[in-house]
């Protein structure tokens, strides 16, 4: 597929998704079905026995699980578990691994009643005392597969749901809250799955050209992670580079533009040590607390990303040899006759600043 990829003209960059990397409509038909059948079973089965008063007041997904974000081949997901015996974020750390065990150990009855349209396994580990749990829908006919990484999370916006528009003085709350308690337990960018509602809003209430956008930046990111390994930038952070160049294009004078979106953003990785990028969608930069905190995270060490859902989060990450990597196969990319027109003229890219222009904290 990376063969195909690089060999892809410009203008024909849509057409190879839709046709290439979107998953087969079949597979994500039941995968939402055996989705939709365990998140019941979360919600109504999973801990009407526990010793202690455990209730899942709703659950989350996030990243690719549906038709317009997961990919062909292999996708990863996220299920969020919100508890309503969490009361504060400190309890999230705390029962983290307790929930986990208890979740698996029904899962793993559930793998055998064999009520699933997909095949149905579940993955369970510790490393450096961090119990972790996974579990896997694959078609070996198809030869697709989703991973979902089960999170159970404190479920902080739980009052978001009975609010019909942005409450600025909710969130700044929230935020304030947020920002004291990852302070005190030094635990910054540990709550992002708080967030992950707000996170697939930002990201998915989009036009459709970006969500084609985003999945051809997701699918490259793939490739370079099969042949560089596990020590690359999160695909989150590529996510969120993209929706930053696509909110500073310049209107359309020219074709290609998934091509020129796609140049862009590879520019921006190689850019690496200049990016600092944030939006304050959600964030009141006006209220002192937050404002205070933000204006600390933009002057650390770039790259900077910062969660649009999590201010204490950098999504960069701190692993600059990674960034290094992952620079220099975006530099090699660029040659490739996806990124030429039919005469063989590269198309080019938009105008994007690696860091944000104009805002409240330059």
């Amino acid at each position: 597929m990376e063969k195909d990829l690089k060999s892809t003209p410009a203008w024909k960059l849509d057409k190879f998704i839709q046709n290439h990397l979107l998953a087969d409509t079949t597979f994500v038909t039941e995968a939402k079905a055996d989705i939709e059948f365990l998140c019941d079973f979360l919600t109504e089965r999973c801990f009407q026995d526990a010793s202690h008063p455990v209730r899942v007041s709703r659950i989350v997904m996030g990243g690719c699980y549906d038709e317009y974000s997961m990919l062909k081949g292999r996708s990863e997901a996220t299920l969020v578990v919100f508890f309503n015996n969490l009361t504060r974020f400190e309890d999230q750390l705390k029962r983290r691994e307790e929930l986990i065990e208890e979740i698996w150990k029904h899962l793993c009855q559930l793998q055998h009643e064999k009520q699933f349209k997909l095949k149905f396994e579940v993955q369970s580990s510790e490393q450096d005392n961090y119990s972790s749990l996974s579990i896997k829908l694959s078609s070996p006919q198809l030869q697709q597969e989703v991973e979902f990484d089960v999170q159970p999370a404190y479920d902080v916006l739980y009052e978001l749901k009975e609010k019909l528009e942005l409450d600025c003085e909710f969130y700044n709350k929230i935020y304030a809250r947020l920002i004291r308690e990852c302070i005190t337990l030094r635990k910054e960018g540990e709550f992002s799955v708080c967030f992950m509602e707000l996170q697939q809003k930002f990201l998915w209430n989009r036009p459709e050209d970006l969500r084609n956008l985003l999945v051809l930046v997701k699918h490259w990111y793939q490739l370079c992670k099969e042949k560089l390994g596990d020590s690359l930038p999160p695909q989150y952070a590529l996510e969120l580079l993209t929706v930053h160049a696509w909110e500073n294009e310049i209107p359309a004078k020219y074709g290609a533009q998934t091509a020129r979106g796609f140049q862009s953003v590879l520019e921006l990785i190689i850019k690496y040590t200049c990016l600092r990028v944030y939006w304050t969608f959600y964030y009141d930069i006006l209220h002192q607390d937050v404002s205070s905190y933000l204006h600390k995270q933009l002057r650390k060490e770039r790259p900077v990303i910062l969660d649009p859902a999590d201010p204490t989060r950098n999504v960069a990450g701190l692993n600059i040899d990674g960034w290094c990597e992952l620079a220099k196969e975006a530099e090699a990319w660029l040659k490739y006759p996806c990124f030429r027109h039919i005469d063989e003229t590269f198309v080019g890219s938009w105008e994007v600043p690696p860091e944000k222009q104009g805002g409240v904290f330059l």
